[in-house]
């Protein structure tokens, strides 16, 4: 009993010594001044959440803290929060493997900035090109009519059950130019498990698959391909559609190759990596009517 409690003393000290790193390397002045001239005045509030993620995510308490404070300084630069709950932007930590000096390979955590599908509609807002941008999910039978001569899908047919069988990203810029693409399930789990490095080497696209049959929920904090499948399907369905066709300022090219970096498998090359066009239908011209996500007042420029 008495060595059990040490060890657990042990373990309390090893993870306050870590938070205190943590706190001391955003008290630098080098660091202050980079949040500051990415967030002003709201600078001490977003510190505070760094503070309150890596205190609430042991996994992440095993990253290099210099590591977690550089991903989280990319989401300040964007203006978006890493609160789990908000679903804008995530620091996550993967597993991956580093070679050591004798040539062997080391497992580490390392932590990887990630985008939300709400934090792709928040920048796409920001630019203010955009008329309409909607991203959901689609359920069996709402998909009446393809026409393979226009590639035009039409989304309205009646719904017959909660199965979920894809997902779709529309958007309508200011100029009359839209956009539509549509990935079934299997499409998406065949780009997850080609390009996450977050996934075991045993998960398999038949596995990714039947995740798709958890109801969907658009509060879900849960986050990853594993614990929250539908929500990295609408992102990535957004950023696809985007990043070929889309409207994209600086920030939003800068947001869109840093999640890319997060998200890529760990032994896929540079040059592999900038290819994010997958066996997906896209359709264009589209002039179905929808709506864009409304956007909390504290993030609205």
């Amino acid at each position: 009993m008495e060595q059990q409690k040490n060890q657990t003393t042990a373990v309390s000290t090893t993870q306050k010594t870590k938070v205190d790193i943590l706190k001391g390397i955003l008290n630098a002045p080098s660091v202050i001044e980079q949040f500051d001239n990415a967030l002003k005045d709201n600078k001490s509030v977003f510190i505070a959440s760094i503070i309150d993620l890596y205190n609430s995510d042991s996994a992440l308490q095993e990253c290099n803290p210099k590591a977690v404070v550089m991903e989280c300084l990319k989401a300040a630069t964007l203006k978006l929060p890493i609160n789990k709950n908000l679903g804008y932007a995530y620091v996550i930590p993967f597993n991956n493997s580093v070679k050591n000096a004798n040539g062997g390979w080391d497992k580490v955590m390392v932590p990887a900035f990630q985008m939300g599908y709400k934090g792709y509609n928040q920048l796409a807002m920001r630019t203010g090109q955009y008329r309409t941008l909607n991203a959901d999910v689609v359920y069996e039978g709402e998909i009446r009519k393809v026409d393979k001569l226009s590639g035009t899908i039409a989304f309205d047919g009646e719904k017959k059950s909660d199965k979920i069988i894809g997902y779709f990203c529309h958007f309508e810029l200011l100029n009359g130019f839209s956009k539509t693409l549509y990935m079934t399930v299997e499409q998406v789990a065949n780009h997850a498990k080609r390009y996450s490095k977050g996934l075991k080497k045993d998960t398999t696209v038949e596995s990714l698959i039947a995740l798709a049959n958890v109801p969907f929920n658009a509060e879900s904090k849960s986050v990853g391909w594993l614990g929250n499948f539908h929500d990295m399907a609408l992102k990535t369905t957004i950023r696809l559609l985007l990043s070929k066709y889309g409207y994209l300022s600086v920030e939003m090219q800068s947001a869109v190759s840093d999640d890319i970096n997060g998200e890529k498998d760990e032994k896929t090359t540079a040059a592999q990596s900038q290819v994010i066009d997958i066996d997906a239908e896209v359709v264009g011209d589209n002039q179905r009517e929808g709506q864009a996500e409304t956007l909390p007042p504290y993030l609205q420029q």
